[in-house]
């Protein structure tokens, strides 16, 4: 093979490579999925960006499959800042049944205790609630997503391993009661990234002395977002049908929106130069310390910054002019 068949070999699989990268519409945007029980959050994903036919996509955090609610998915651009998203705070609807405890703290897993559930009463939540209320340590499940030694978590426990887990630190900021019968309880739970929901149903049930397990869950809100800008699969499905990406572009919150609280700095044509090289600038009157959305003077968004010691704004993450 001549050296000039190797070069025009090379080149195709170049361009072949580049219409693959290439594949659907380049939108950017962050969608508020009401994700429904039964799939998984890459499943779900996967389904919105083959109908919004988006070239890139991603979720930030998964939901597991028995879990439902707020999945935000990010279009383009908006994937550069997922991250900030998966350090949110959430809230969740969660009802908890009593007297039984299962291998994966949820209602799929199977039952591996049942105790007799001793009368409750909403005085007596109450009161559990204050005693999970704060800054709290929580060891995580089996069937979550740590990776040690590199294998997930849940991975080790289907194959019967258990392994030590060092307790975490977390907050739950409020417990909201909504009701209870015999034998379950509901209630709202604001708290911290981290917070494994299962494990803290699972807690409050040592602590009623009969066992719990999560047997319905629902994600309220992510950071900022809330419950009223989300949209379901099956109002996407309809649109996408009909091609109205018009509607449904419409849907996408601005990049930024993540972030929209913090600190704005915004920057002159000069400063873009040094930042899209990668070198910390020099903003007069920026704060002293933190993160920072940094904005042309027109108002558009360039990306996030941070206070360096020195006091100046180094660029982490910037979108595509």
């Amino acid at each position: 093979m001549t050296s000039s068949t190797i070069s025009i070999l090379r080149l195709k699989k170049t361009m072949s490579k580049q219409r693959i990268k290439n594949k659907g519409r380049p939108i950017d945007g962050i969608l508020l999925l009401d994700k429904p029980t039964g799939l998984t959050s890459n499943a779900a994903l996967q389904i919105v960006k083959r109908l919004y036919d988006a070239r890139k996509a991603g979720h930030t955090g998964s939901l597991d499959p028995l879990a439902s609610g707020m999945l935000p998915l990010c279009f383009g651009e908006a994937t550069k800042f997922s991250q900030f998203l998966l350090e949110a705070d959430k809230r969740y609807r969660v009802t908890a049944k009593l007297g039984i405890k299962t291998t994966t703290g949820d209602a799929e897993g199977e039952a591996i205790a049942e105790k007799p559930v001793p009368a409750i009463s909403e005085e007596i939540l109450q009161s559990l609630f204050e005693k999970f209320t704060g800054k709290i340590q929580q060891i995580p499940s089996m069937y979550s997503a740590i990776k040690q030694n590199g294998q997930p978590l849940y991975k080790l426990a289907r194959q019967g391993i258990e392994v030590p887990r060092e307790p975490r630190h977390i907050e739950i900021f409020s417990i909201e009661y909504l009701s209870h019968d015999e034998s379950s309880f509901s209630f709202i739970a604001h708290c911290s990234k981290g917070t494994y929901v299962r494990t803290l149903v699972e807690d409050m049930g040592e602590m009623l002395g009969c066992g719990a397990h999560v047997q319905a869950l629902y994600r309220l809100s992510v950071g900022p977002y809330t419950a009223e800008k989300m949209h379901t699969l099956s109002e996407l499905e309809k649109l996408a049908e009909n091609k109205q990406y018009e509607t449904m572009d419409s849907y996408l919150l601005p990049v930024d929106s993540a972030i929209e609280h913090w600190p704005v700095l915004a920057v002159s044509e000069a400063a873009m130069y040094y930042l899209k090289q990668g070198q910390p600038i020099i903003v007069p009157y920026a704060p002293t310390s933190g993160w920072v959305r940094l904005t042309h003077k027109n108002g558009s968004f360039l990306g996030v910054g941070e206070i360096m010691d020195d006091g100046k704004v180094a660029p982490r993450r910037l979108v595509q002019q």
